[in-house]
Protein backbone atom coordinates (compact mmCIF):
# COMPACT_ATOMS: atom_id res chain seq x y z
CA UNK A 1 0.00 0.00 0.00
CA UNK A 2 1.15 3.47 -0.83
CA UNK A 3 0.50 5.92 2.06
CA UNK A 4 0.89 8.89 -0.31
CA UNK A 5 -2.39 7.81 -1.90
CA UNK A 6 -4.28 8.90 1.21
CA UNK A 7 -2.87 12.43 1.54
CA UNK A 8 -5.54 15.08 1.24
CA UNK A 9 -5.59 18.83 1.21
CA UNK A 10 -8.70 20.28 2.82
CA UNK A 11 -9.64 23.88 2.19
CA UNK A 12 -10.76 25.65 5.33
CA UNK A 13 -13.69 28.00 4.78
CA UNK A 14 -14.80 31.08 6.64
CA UNK A 15 -18.04 30.20 8.47
CA UNK A 16 -19.36 33.72 7.88
CA UNK A 17 -18.90 34.19 4.13
CA UNK A 18 -17.52 30.86 2.85
CA UNK A 19 -14.30 32.37 1.51
CA UNK A 20 -11.21 30.17 1.52
CA UNK A 21 -8.62 32.98 1.38
CA UNK A 22 -7.02 34.01 4.65
CA UNK A 23 -4.14 36.19 5.64
CA UNK A 24 -2.02 34.95 8.48
CA UNK A 25 -0.35 37.04 11.16
CA UNK A 26 2.22 35.35 13.38
CA UNK A 27 1.85 35.92 17.09
CA UNK A 28 4.57 35.98 19.70
CA UNK A 29 4.23 32.19 19.97
CA UNK A 30 4.08 29.69 17.10
CA UNK A 31 0.81 28.29 18.42
CA UNK A 32 -0.88 31.69 18.30
CA UNK A 33 -1.71 32.62 14.73
CA UNK A 34 -4.39 35.11 13.78
CA UNK A 35 -6.14 34.20 10.55
CA UNK A 36 -8.10 37.01 8.88
CA UNK A 37 -10.67 36.30 6.18
CA UNK A 38 -9.82 38.17 2.97
CA UNK A 39 -13.50 38.74 2.17
CA UNK A 40 -15.25 39.69 5.42
CA UNK A 41 -12.21 40.53 7.64
CA UNK A 42 -13.36 38.20 10.42
CA UNK A 43 -10.46 37.12 12.62
CA UNK A 44 -9.88 33.62 14.01
CA UNK A 45 -7.05 31.86 15.67
CA UNK A 46 -5.93 28.66 13.98
CA UNK A 47 -7.75 26.37 16.42
CA UNK A 48 -11.05 28.23 16.05
CA UNK A 49 -10.88 27.97 12.26
CA UNK A 50 -10.21 24.24 12.44
CA UNK A 51 -13.08 23.81 14.92
CA UNK A 52 -15.46 25.74 12.63
CA UNK A 53 -14.50 23.42 9.75
CA UNK A 54 -14.66 20.20 11.79
CA UNK A 55 -17.66 18.85 9.88
CA UNK A 56 -15.82 19.17 6.56
CA UNK A 57 -12.67 17.64 8.06
CA UNK A 58 -14.64 14.73 9.54
CA UNK A 59 -16.27 14.02 6.16
CA UNK A 60 -12.88 13.84 4.44
CA UNK A 61 -11.57 11.64 7.24
CA UNK A 62 -14.50 9.23 6.78
CA UNK A 63 -13.77 8.98 3.04
CA UNK A 64 -10.11 8.22 3.73
CA UNK A 65 -11.05 5.58 6.31
CA UNK A 66 -13.31 3.84 3.77
CA UNK A 67 -10.55 3.87 1.14
CA UNK A 68 -7.97 2.46 3.57
CA UNK A 69 -10.37 -0.26 4.74
CA UNK A 70 -11.18 -1.28 1.16
CA UNK A 71 -7.51 -1.36 0.18
CA UNK A 72 -6.56 -3.43 3.25
CA UNK A 73 -9.34 -5.90 2.47
CA UNK A 74 -8.16 -6.20 -1.14
CA UNK A 75 -4.53 -6.70 -0.06
CA UNK A 76 -5.53 -9.35 2.48
CA UNK A 77 -7.72 -11.15 -0.06
CA UNK A 78 -4.89 -11.17 -2.64
CA UNK A 79 -2.41 -12.40 -0.04
CA UNK A 80 -4.69 -15.23 1.08
CA UNK A 81 -5.43 -16.27 -2.51
CA UNK A 82 -1.73 -16.37 -3.27
CA UNK A 83 -0.95 -18.31 -0.09
CA UNK A 84 -3.64 -20.95 -0.59
CA UNK A 85 -3.59 -21.10 -4.40
CA UNK A 86 -2.24 -24.68 -4.45
CA UNK A 87 -4.66 -26.05 -1.84
CA UNK A 88 -7.64 -28.08 -3.05
CA UNK A 89 -9.44 -27.91 0.32
CA UNK A 90 -9.45 -24.14 0.84
CA UNK A 91 -11.24 -21.72 -1.48
CA UNK A 92 -11.23 -17.96 -1.12
CA UNK A 93 -13.87 -15.93 -2.90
Amino acid sequence: MNPEKYNRSISLLCPTCGCSDFSCEEGCDDTIQVMTCASCDREFNKDELIQENSENIDEHLSEIKEEVLKDVQDELRKSLKKTFSGSKNIRIK
